[in-house]
């Protein structure tokens, strides 16, 4: 058990107010809004609508914007401290698709000009830029993202995996949002008013916030960060859960991590957005929380705008500042508050001593998160467990291009290549015509490979949670969306197709289809998605008792996945596919157990081959402990993926079968999801199939499997029997 304190010892924040805390701080005690007619962008047939938008941001023709919002954050956040952060975990949803979008539109085909469009290349740009060479995790969980990559990097820290982490979010304006949430009619022409009686929804907005924790170093802090606390309404693709059961849910959770009682509260930072449905649920599940007397509560959202991703860091830099400086912001453009709401947010700046905040942030798909930020010292730090039971395979399953799991498992064992796409209607064999409704080709793999590997397991064990890892999202959904925006002159943007382009509408699909409230996250980090998913599992997993699932799945598409996957565009079959697991900790008999034990930068990092050696105990361990090695080397860095490899095996002198399974799967970016759903049947046929041993078939059945990921990244998963 952990009583470790996390300090919030540096801090940076971009938003339509200003850069930096002091002009954010003046702005909160002025009651000014950064709301204003749109200008980024030209729209072709309306007025612009108000949005909240970042002045006198200078761009660079080598970064899109989303990007160079992070750098401005993390400069701040890192501009007293001359130690690299040991893990950076950002809130990403539109990444480079500004850019994007200007490509798409002019037909561009250099894959070179789309390198900063995925999710991932964010957090991978401020890791290098601050010298991490640890992992660089991006969550993708719509508006409540920022807050998500706070409880993640909170809980890293806690297990004692690291001591330094920059956390946040960040995310531009882009054509997809601004049209998007306007096709779902949840703009208000008028701009944001939460909670106001005459609300009619939303201002978009662009930002970005950074946090560098630090444990139980006290130096330079402004505040702690006391627990946080994640849920899934598990109800609806985008409207919230009616009686904010979730968003209940999760302030209760945040509570109990952070360990204090609903009377420590001193405010209360509404996820506030202005639409009715939204603010209803919030006011609900806050009324719920607290039936008798409230804390002051306000939502910041009429000033700063939603900035999505980078919202719930903006906000938790916004209740720092509060904390720092008691001060407590106005809910701006609540004029008439609804009195329906049996709320009474705080209308004007007010002067008041808050020493413990806690923070909203709800999103698309059910995805709900708060934080617990308080005065540093003001309460004991909560204590968390910080070891847990094994990771346990319940079930398992697979799609590649040769089929479901039983039809790749059987070409693997006869030396056949399982590339290429299966079939839409294969694909969703195992869906009814109410899952697949509406559902095109990515979430229908996401949720046939949830059903399928549930069903592996014997289908008694209904998972609670979601861990979902992909390198590229809803490609047809993201195309589909952008093709017909352009091809209406904007007037028919598909407000379908944007609900199910966000990278977390397939983890909110199968949240839906089993009743899953618990944790629904989204990971993003190109070729090491799955990684992502399963690290994540094992962090926020620890106090789960009842099984939950961890996919990895990627769909190719005809147009975009050339552009987008470098590896991809080398390749003459396109490819996708996906794997699941159903995991729940505790020891079974004759068990398989599955576990994350590597994950580093090459960037900046000439020892990582070493440090990877070390982690795995050796070269004894690792010859005696792992009877087949599955080496992950994605086409698009194939000469250096080559090198490392070798640079392994002469360090070892391993001598057990080597499976570079891409050449088998394919290229897309969550083949190491297959990778793992191919060592797990190998292990329990209990040998390695001929046709990838040297000479004969490789006996396994009382050795594990280690997968490791090469290039940027080195990677390390292992699956062990009992």
């Amino acid at each position: 058990m952990s009583g470790m304190r996390i300090y919030l010892s540096g801090m940076g924040i971009v938003t339509p107010l200003g850069q930096g805390i002091s002009l954010t701080k003046l702005a909160m005690l002025k009651g000014q809004t950064g709301i204003r007619p749109l200008t980024l962008f030209p729209t072709a047939t309306h007025q612009p609508l108000p949005v909240g938008e970042v002045a006198g941001l200078i761009e660079e023709d080598s970064l899109p914007r989303t990007h160079l919002l992070a750098r401005l954050a993390s400069d701040q956040a890192m501009a007293e401290s001359a130690v690299a952060p040991e893990a950076v975990v950002l809130g990403v949803t539109t990444g480079g698709m500004l850019r994007t979008e200007s490509l798409l539109k002019n037909n561009s085909q250099d894959p070179d000009l789309f390198r900063y469009h995925a999710l991932g290349s964010v957090t991978e740009d401020i890791a290098r830029r601050h010298r991490c060479t640890g992992p660089a995790l991006t969550v993708s969980t719509a508006c409540s993202s920022g807050s998500v990559a706070i409880k993640l990097a909170l809980q890293m820290m806690r297990a004692g995996l690291f001591k330094r982490v920059l956390t946040g979010g960040a995310d531009s304006l882009c054509r997809l949002t601004y049209y998007g949430f306007n096709a779902l009619q949840l703009i208000d022409p008028e701009g944001a008013r939460p909670f106001d009686k005459n609300r009619q929804g939303m201002s978009v907005a662009e930002g970005a916030a950074m946090l560098l924790l630090v444990a139980n170093e006290a130096d330079n802090a402004v505040a702690e960060i006391l627990g946080a606390g994640i849920s899934c309404d598990a109800h609806h693709p985008v409207a919230p859960h009616p009686q904010g059961k979730g968003a209940l849910a999760a302030m209760q959770a945040a509570l109990q991590d952070a360990g204090i009682k609903i009377s420590d509260i001193d405010y209360i930072n509404l996820h506030g957005t202005g639409t009715i449905d939204n603010d209803i649920s919030e006011a609900r599940a806050v009324n719920a929380l607290f039936p008798q007397q409230k804390p002051p509560l306000s939502s910041v959202k009429g000033a700063f705008g939603h900035s999505l991703a980078a919202a719930g860091a903006i906000e938790a830099v916004i209740a720092a500042i509060g904390i720092g400086n008691h001060l407590v912001p106005a809910t701006i453009g609540c004029r008439l508050p609804d009195q329906e709401l049996k709320l009474d947010p705080v209308m004007k700046p007010s002067n008041s001593a808050i020493g413990t905040v806690l923070s909203n942030s709800f999103g698309f798909g059910g995805n709900n998160a708060a934080v617990v930020i308080g005065e540093c010292g003001k309460h004991k730090p909560a204590v968390t467990a910080t070891s847990a039971e094994p990771l346990a395979i319940l079930g398992n399953a697979c799609v590649t291009g040769a089929g479901r799991t039983q039809q790749t498992m059987k070409d693997v064992a006869a030396g056949k290549p399982c590339q290429g796409m299966l079939g839409i209607q294969e694909l969703s064999a195992n869906l009814s015509a109410r899952d697949v409704r509406r559902l095109k080709r990515f979430p229908r793999l996401a949720l046939s490979l949830a059903i399928a590997a549930y069903q592996n397991s014997g289908g008694t064990d209904r998972p609670s949670a979601v861990f979902m890892g992909t390198g590229w999202g809803a490609l047809s959904e993201t195309f589909d969306f952008l093709t017909r925006l352009n091809e209406t002159d904007e007037q028919f943007p598909s407000p379908t197709d944007f609900v199910g382009s966000v990278h977390n509408a397939a983890g909110g699909q199968i949240a839906i289809q089993f009743q899953a409230t618990g944790a629904n996250i989204t990971m993003t980090g190109g070729d090491y998605s799955f990684e992502q998913s399963l690290l994540a599992a094992d962090l926020l997993s620890r106090n789960i008792q009842d099984s939950f699932l961890v996919i990895g799945a990627d769909e190719a598409h005809t147009k975009l996945s050339h552009l987008f996957d470098r590896s991809v565009s080398k390749e003459a079959t396109l490819s996708d596919g996906g794997g699941a697991l159903l995991l729940k900790r505790g020891q079974f008999k004759s068990g398989l157990y599955i576990r994350t034990l590597f994950y580093e930068s090459v960037a900046n990092n000439p020892a990582v081959i070493t440090s990877l050696i070390q982690q795995l105990g050796g070269p004894q361990q690792i010859n005696d402990r792992y009877g087949v090695l599955l080496a992950g080397i994605p086409a698009a860095c194939r000469g250096d993926g080559a090198i490392q490899l070798q640079n392994i095996l002469s360090e070892t002198g391993y001598k057990n079968p080597v499976i570079d399974y891409r050449r088998i799967t394919g290229e897309f970016a969550s083949a190491s999801a297959v990778a793992a759903v191919m060592a797990a049947n190998f292990i329990q046929d209990g040998k390695v199939p001929q046709p990838l041993c040297d000479g004969d078939a490789f006996p396994v059945s009382h050795k594990g499997a280690i997968i490791i990921g090469m290039g940027k990244f080195i990677t390390a998963m292992e699956i062990v029997p009992q």
